[in-house]
């Protein structure tokens, strides 16, 4: 189907097109985006939240992520963002893991978490995940990770074990809407 000029009247848009220029205004682009990992372990107090100190940028678009003080995701700007997190939660012996929990605190704030009660029988080591769609405002929000372990040892930690980057992280994108 050959066309010299499209007029919107008389498109249809269940016929095939095959375009050789360029085409403008579809689509969109998922930036800001970031991704990161803990490079080592964090030692933590027992049944406290701590903020995760995702220290090694994966990669990061815009420079949005602080990775080396903060450990928090600021986009320059507004919109619907996709946020993910990851850590595996570790009692330091068999049998002494009885609670984990991971959070997305926006502003300082518990936005959304996932928890996991291992009951009676308690466990050692657990990835737990969290995510979640936050509405933010270009440089004025931002999202931080935290963790709480309670465990009977009374120690314990986020582990970095050999390749701990695909235990251990935390990532966000802009959704295009």
């Amino acid at each position: 189907m050959a066309i010299d000029k499209i007029q919107s009247e008389s498109i249809n848009l269940a016929d095939n097109f095959a375009f050789t220029g360029t085409v403008s205004g579809a689509g969109g682009v998922n930036t800001p985006a970031f991704e990161a990992a803990r490079s080592g372990n964090q030692s933590l107090s027992d049944s406290t939240e701590t903020k995760l100190e995702y220290n090694s940028e994966l990669y990061d678009t815009d420079g949005c992520y602080d990775h080396s003080s903060n450990f928090r995701f600021t986009p320059t700007s507004s919109g619907k963002y996709f946020i993910y997190a990851s850590a595996m939660t570790d009692a330091e012996a068999n049998g002494q893991l009885h609670e984990s929990q991971l959070a997305i605190f926006k502003n300082g704030s518990r936005y959304t978490s996932s928890y996991y009660d291992f009951a009676t029988g308690y466990g050692r080591l657990f990835t737990n995940h969290v995510t979640g769609i936050v509405e933010m405002n270009g440089s004025s929000d931002y999202v931080e990770i935290y963790v709480l372990i309670n465990d009977t040892s009374g120690s314990p930690k986020v582990p970095s074990p050999g390749s701990g980057y695909k235990y251990n992280k935390f990532g966000g994108y802009k959704i295009i809407i």
